[in-house]
């Protein structure tokens, strides 16, 4: 019987022991641990010994603190179930009042998923008592904390207490402690949505107008996390509402003295103006959106830009015209000459897509000197992006000879990287200028790609072959780039013979088997006696890799004996690599019979 009592007790023993050993690794390994000891304990001994005993020692490094507010969310089933759901509160309370930021959202987070598995009464009984200890917290870690929890346990409470709280959530709003109002001002759009109408607009509107003109101590932080909340408060009302209660807050984030607001603002400008509705954005929000786009910061005017193609396609078709010719285009010209990479970057990520928008006319007339303007800019980055776009742009032919130059200094341009991007959209720009203008202009530039020094170079050009085959048909391929390519199975540098042998691989997916027993099979086969095993073990991986497509014949009598032969290798690699062809050649083999 005493033996039965101190198994009982070993799971606790050992899970103290850890606690208090030295080194944070081994306490961090026991918190992770929680569910399985739990088991071991059963529900009862685990709201009775457990979590008492994890509320009495929340003490210790943060990392553990954050991995034991983890592991509480997911303790429901462990103590019993919804029903016992409130012994976790405790312990997730004590932990969203520490000092680090971290263990507090997470502690946070598990208190909403308990709240959400919580009856209505446990609710009014156990959760919301919580939330009005953390709302009155000497410190203000714990009333930055209450400020999540609201939302959760509002519709689930009486009519008394939810007067209660909304006083409560409105004493955060307007704390001392600017940490706390912007806590408050984090969460007051997800409150809103939790309140009745008349409270919403009554109380909660007030308060977020009181937020989100937050001059206490100039805090901008608080002013522009109201601005997501205005987004979301914006979503629950009707144009009328918007009109009057929320634009003028718009209107002065827009141009708020700290750039962190006008940035905010600029960032979220396709929510607000898909909250706010059509009318409201072509009679208010257009100003304030080219005024972004002008903002003396750069950062601002390059969020701005970022958005210029979706605000123009969210605008109802019969006024895009009215309000982009006057408006935007304006602002566009200005932007492509500013001074500032960054935002020039933004710009041509973006302008290609108002070709669609304002119709070939406008776009030849309007666009297309701004597309050759970006097109010569001295930053690769902002060349790159236009490029990338071209898939959109009406009246392309006319950039084409414009295109080249930009095309050719971005392929040799110093940095891999962008030589990387450039290839990638190689089949695009091929797609959109056609054959003859890529023979003439890209072909050479494609093949030049094959003998890059950067692996990463070569392996894209040869992807990129596969993709032109699929593109331009594979008479074109036999005419043009199959002899080319095969034709560095001669080249001094093994890297290069290699990348004959990486073409391969890749073009036999696109090349029908007619074409790799008759051009392809005879260079592979010749590259068997390369002097180099790192060419000989990739001669064994193609050999795998054309088998299944090949007629037995051609197995039989061209690539068995050349298999043979590297299985034979000096070098183990080689060796290796032959055999698991052989097996490939095999199977292959017995199955045609």
């Amino acid at each position: 019987m005493a033996n039965t009592e101190d198994d009982s007790l070993y799971p606790i023993a050992v899970l103290i022991d850890e606690l208090r050993n030295e080194d944070v690794q081994l306490r961090l390994n026991s918190i992770k641990k929680l569910s399985t000891i739990a088991l071991a304990l059963g529900v009862e001994r685990t709201r009775a010994e457990l979590i008492p005993f994890l509320t009495d020692t929340i003490e210790d490094e943060d990392e553990v603190l954050w991995a034991l507010a983890e592991q509480l969310g997911n303790f429901i089933p462990l103590v019993g179930g919804p029903e016992y759901a409130s012994c976790l509160l405790p312990p997730l309370e004590n932990l969203a009042t520490v000092e680090e930021t971290v263990v507090r959202e997470k502690a946070t987070e598990s208190l909403r998923m308990i709240a959400a598995e919580h009856s209505a009464a446990d609710i009014e009984k156990h959760f919301a008592p919580l939330v009005k200890r953390l709302s009155q917290g000497d410190w203000f870690t714990s009333r930055t904390s209450a400020c999540g929890l609201y939302a959760v346990c509002y519709a689930n409470v009486s009519v008394a207490l939810k007067t209660e709280l909304r006083m409560m959530f409105k004493c955060l709003c307007t704390d001392d402690t600017p940490m706390v109002r912007r806590a408050a001002a984090s969460k007051i759009g997800e409150f809103a949505k939790a309140v009745e109408m008349e409270y919403l607009k009554g109380e909660i509107i007030p308060l977020f107008i009181a937020l989100a003109n937050d001059e206490q101590f100039s805090q901008d932080s608080v002013r522009l996390l109201a601005v997501e909340a205005g987004i979301t408060i914006a979503g629950l009302l009707n144009e009328s509402d918007i009109e009057t209660l929320l634009l003028p807050m718009f209107r002065s984030a827009a141009s708020d003295k700290s750039w962190r607001v006008r940035f905010m603002i600029a960032d979220k400008f396709i929510e607000l103006q898909k909250a706010v509705g059509p009318t409201i954005t072509k009679n208010h929000l257009v100003f304030h959106f080219t005024g972004l786009l002008k903002d003396v910061e750069a950062e601002v005017r390059a969020s701005a830009a970022n958005k210029i193609k979706d605000f123009c396609t969210n605008l109802p078709a019969e006024i895009q015209e009215q309000v982009m010719m006057p408006n935007v285009l304006p602002a566009v010209k200005e932007l492509v000459c500013d001074t500032n990479q960054h935002v020039k970057a933004a710009l041509a990520s973006v302008i290609m897509g108002l070709s669609p928008i304002m119709g070939k006319d406008n776009t030849i007339q309007h666009l297309l000197p701004l597309f050759l303007i970006l097109l010569k800019d001295e930053h690769s980055d902002v060349r790159l992006n236009i490029i990338s776009n071209l898939d959109s742009v009406i009246g392309i032919h006319q950039l084409s000879q414009s295109l080249l130059p930009a095309i050719v200094e971005l392929a040799e341009d110093p940095k891999w990287r962008v030589r990387l991007a450039i290839i990638e959209h190689m089949p695009l720009l091929a797609e959109q200028l056609g054959v003859d203008f890529f023979d003439e202009k890209l072909n050479s530039l494609c093949m030049s790609w094959l003998v890059d020094g950067v692996f990463a170079i070569r392996s894209a050009a040869t992807s990129n072959l596969k993709r032109l085959v699929a593109i331009f048909g594979l008479e074109w391929a036999q005419n043009t780039i199959i002899t080319k390519v095969l034709s560095m199975a001669r080249d001094p540098n093994y890297l290069h013979r290699m990348t004959t042998l990486f073409a391969i691989n890749v073009l036999a997916d696109v090349c029908p088997p007619d074409v790799i027993t008759k051009f392809m099979v005879p260079v592979i086969a010749n590259l068997a006696n390369d002097t180099v095993p790192n060419v000989r073990f990739n001669v064994a991986k193609t050999m795998a890799k054309l088998t299944p497509v090949l007629d037995p014949t051609t197995v039989e009598m061209q690539v068995k004996p050349c298999l043979t032969r590297l299985h034979e290798d000096d070098d183990n690699d080689v060796k290796y690599f032959a055999s698991e062809a052989l097996v490939v050649v095999d199977n292959r083999l017995m199955a045609v019979g």
